[in-house]
């Protein structure tokens, strides 16, 4: 249960053979591809075995890369115009081997559906514009409907304008318009923001009458159609009826194609695959005969993967293997892998959250995995809620298949429902009715909840603090073990051994030891930066600054109170809300009421959960692992396939055991 150990893999083989290779390699999904131009340990023998290398052809990605934004952009025009009475059918998540995917592909077919996909959506976009354009000279006829003079007519003395103005300026144009000769005027369109009005006037006066209605805010017009508007409305009436039709047509047509939606989503996840390999390309040396890959590994797979490679492609390849050096651990070049067993692994995830651990750095899950487990129970503790949560859990690990990522975070959630119901057993909550027997009750024993979650809180801070000795002891650093870690240990058992002495046995002479141990501790504080700092009065100042952190500790106890409070607030609010549906009467009660019932203690699940879920994860983060983790790894990224719609099986036990 720790960090794996990792090699750095060298694999060479024949040019002709990458692609096969790399397909392999993803199916293991267990390596992660090193960047060899990347590397500046490369350099050297790249120079001098490899001074000319081919450029990676770019038009198998662009020609990928193409597809899948016709395939993404396919799939959400059939689910935004397909027609509601079809239903999506989605690609079902299965588990497949890499090859018998891909051996799925059919290249023709998908170009086939693609170009079917893309006919529909431009016919529909031109039926889009096309009602777009008709929506807008209905708009534009009825505005003018009133204006009844052909396009075509003319007049040698009088010229016809259009006009408009804003509604609050039409008292003043029209006054103008009324006062001023030779000038006839009609309203075509009145709106509460402007008004559409046309007017004839003597061609010798048009400027003059035009300069004088700008002045007014008055804006013209010309007419952008040939056809009276009579006519124009009539003739888009029919079509936008038209266009009503083909829409009605081709949602009809773009709703058979939900059918297929499960086959562009078959095809994504194969060309995604191939993407990766492509990109993948990148990083290796393609010489004209050869290819070299250099992956990391882990240690205990070595043997596998070349016993599985060398089995697919008849002993042709050329392995070789080396431990990570010093520069590229202490670089972070090393990426990190946690290993750790069935019961361990999910809690992974809280890991990953905060941050991996470094190569060579301790990995905190299995210490950290126990304590979440009983403050996550302790905080939600209802026998009730820990049986659904366990319930729906195992049902949905037995009868779906999930993503990866998902399985294991209802992996978790599996292990979490036992220690729920075990608090809930402890504390007699039923879905917050009380039990025949509590070994503590909330309402009644919170002092001695209270001084439960500090023990437990103690029991973690003192786990962390002899990591912290542990971790330095490792280093060989033994004097930071000290005082990072065992003088803290110290310093605190003597604070309660005094405490305990005068509070608890009224004994002067524990009261004296804890004090005489704290003090001793505390002194050790104080010499050991003494001791390796360079300047003795800066050493002593460093260490009177980390034995200030005492104050710190005080905050850390005070912090494991929230697994009292939690645990308490959630069956409290479990109570009040079998109160409220109790007062009801009868009738409304075992109806209405059961109803009520469900919902609040749904959302009392979800608020209790999460609050757990946040509040466990912080008590670890600050005050478990501020003790003794840095974190700051690079996490190891698998090549392996995207799994967007489907579970690629990793083949490597299976294909190495036949």
């Amino acid at each position: 249960m720790a960090v794996s150990r990792l090699t750095k893999m060298t694999l060479l083989a024949e040019r002709n053979q990458h692609d096969a290779i790399l397909q392999s390699l993803q199916s293991i999904q267990n390596i992660e591809i090193e960047d060899i131009f990347q590397s500046d340990e490369n350099e050297q023998w790249l120079a001098t075995y490899f001074p000319e290398i081919e450029e990676i052809d770019q038009a198998t990605i662009s020609e990928y890369t193409q597809w899948l934004t016709q395939i993404d952009q396919g799939i959400t025009f059939i689910r935004n115009h397909g027609s509601s009475t079809k239903k999506i059918k989605e690609l079902p998540r299965k588990n497949y081997s890499l090859q018998g995917l891909e051996a799925g592909f059919n290249e023709e077919a998908l170009i086939s559906l693609l170009k079917q996909i893309q006919r529909l959506k431009q016919e529909w976009q031109k039926n889009e514009q096309e009602e777009q354009y008709w929506q807008q000279v209905e708009e534009w006829a009825t505005q003018w409907y009133q204006f009844d003079v052909a396009p075509d007519y003319t007049l040698d003395s009088i010229a016809i304008q259009l006009a408009k103005v804003e509604a609050n300026a039409w008292e003043t144009v029209r006054a103008y318009l009324t006062n001023e000769k030779d000038i006839y005027f009609e309203v075509n369109h009145n709106s509460e923001k402007e008004v559409k009005f046309s007017y004839a006037v003597l061609k010798e006066k048009t400027s003059m009458v035009q300069n004088a209605l700008i002045a007014l805010g008055v804006s013209f017009e010309q007419l952008p159609y040939e056809e009276t508007t009579t006519e124009l409305l009539v003739k888009s009436k029919k079509a936008l009826r038209k266009c009503v039709e083909t829409t009605k047509k081709l949602t009809i047509e773009i709703g058979y194609l939900k059918d297929q939606v499960s086959i562009l989503q078959f095809n994504e996840e194969i060309i995604l695959a191939r993407l990766t390999r492509e990109q993948a390309k990148e990083k290796l040396v393609l010489a004209k005969h050869l290819v070299v890959i250099r992956a990391w590994v882990n240690q205990d797979d070595q043997k596998k993967i070349v016993t599985f490679l060398q089995k697919q492609f008849d002993n042709a390849l050329f392995f070789s293997f080396e431990e990570p050096t010093k520069t590229q651990i202490a670089t972070n070049q090393v990426p990190t892998k946690m290993k750790n067993n069935r019961f361990v692994a999910p809690f992974e995830i809280l890991t990953g959250m905060y941050s991996v651990p470094k190569y060579e750095e301790i990995d905190p899950t299995p210490w950290m995995a126990p304590f979440y487990l009983v403050f996550f129970g302790m905080m939600v503790a209802d026998l009730g809620y820990g049986f659904l949560t366990f319930l729906f859990t195992t049902l949905a690990l037995k009868f779906l298949v999930l993503p990866k990522g998902m399985k294991k975070f209802v992996e978790l959630f599996q292990i979490l429902s036992i220690s729920i119901m075990v608090w809930g057993g402890i504390y007699g909550s039923l879905f917050g009715v009380e039990m025949p027997f509590q070994l503590l009750a909330p309402t009644e024993d919170f002092m001695t909840i209270f001084a439960l979650s500090v023990i437990f809180g103690g029991i973690q801070i003192y786990t962390g603090l002899f990591l912290a000795a542990k971790e330095n002891i490792k280093k060989k650093d033994y004097l930071s073990a000290i005082s990072q870690g065992f003088s803290w240990q110290g310093i605190l058992t003597g604070i309660f051994i005094a405490a305990a002495g005068s509070l608890v046995f009224d004994s002067a002479l524990l009261t004296s030891i804890g004090t005489y141990l704290a003090l001793f501790c505390a002194f050790l504080v104080l010499l050991v930066p003494m001791i390796q700092s360079k300047s003795k009065v800066g050493g002593f100042f460093s260490g009177l600054y980390e034995l200030y952190g005492i104050t710190g500790y005080i905050g850390d106890f005070v912090s494991y109170s929230r697994l009292m409070a939690l645990g308490i607030s959630g069956g409290s609010i479990a109570m009040a809300f079998n109160m409220l549906v109790g007062t009801m009467p009868p009738v409304a009660r075992y109806s209405i009421g059961i109803v009520l019932l469900i919902a609040l203690h749904s959302l009392n699940i979800f608020l209790s959960m999460l609050g757990a879920y946040v509040h466990a994860a912080r008590l670890q983060y600050v005050e478990f692992f501020g003790k003794f983790y840095e974190g700051g790894g690079r996490p190891f990224d698998s090549f392996k396939p995207t799994e967007k719609y489907v579970n690629i099986e990793e083949k490597l036990e299976e294909n190495t055991h036949d």
